[in-house]
């Protein structure tokens, strides 16, 4: 994307599990650093899958990033030099993250968020859906559904290979232990 010199902008990256998103926030930190822009990458610090100061995509690619619990906290690590703010997982961020990257755009930076669009549940999840309607521009992936192959948005929760409940808690950090994509059709939850 574009813009003038002094305009920032709001790209966000969302889908399910296993769709790449972190892979593709890596490849546009990558890019960005190769355009000499300067950098900071940020994850939650509830995200502790797979290294505590990396954002890292399932297939093992990864950079360096700074574990956060709230997105003010973000502002501290923010200098006049920042050009670029990368954020994975934005969902679990705690604070009012719409109002902080809603500022650092205003500021004339870069910040790209990649988070669930929705929860195990099929439901808008935290502050994606209000950070989708303000974005500059979305990229929604789509993984592949690990029941029958087909296009996958959604993002499966099983307990003991079953479908979750819909009370079960909302937050459950994992991996392919205790999540599969799948499509409309093969997506469940137990009622």
């Amino acid at each position: 994307m574009f813009l003038p010199d002094g305009y920032g902008s709001l790209e966000i990256i969302c889908g399910p599990m296993f769709s790449g998103k972190s892979e593709e926030l890596i490849r546009r930190i990558k890019r960005a650093k190769i355009a000499k822009q300067n950098v900071l990458v940020f994850k939650p610090k509830i995200d502790t899958r797979y290294e505590e100061e990396c954002i890292c995509s399932h297939d093992g690619n990864n950079i360096k990033a700074i574990s956060i619990s709230n997105s003010e906290e973000i502002l501290n690590y923010i200098n006049e030099d920042t050009d670029v703010i990368g954020i994975d997982e934005v969902q679990f961020l705690e604070g009012d993250t719409v109002s902080v990257c809603k500022g650092l755009v205003a500021e004339g930076r870069r910040v790209i968020c990649a988070g669930l669009d929705m929860d195990f549940r099929g439901e808008p999840f935290g502050c994606v859906p209000n950070l989708l309607a303000v974005a500059d521009s979305i990229t929604k992936l789509t993984a592949v559904c690990m029941n029958c192959g087909k296009p996958a948005i959604f993002t499966q929760r099983l307990v003991d290979g079953k479908p979750a409940k819909y009370n079960d808690p909302l937050i459950l950090i994992g991996a392919k232990e205790s999540y599969e994509a799948r499509c409309r059709k093969c997506h469940q939850i137990d009622q």
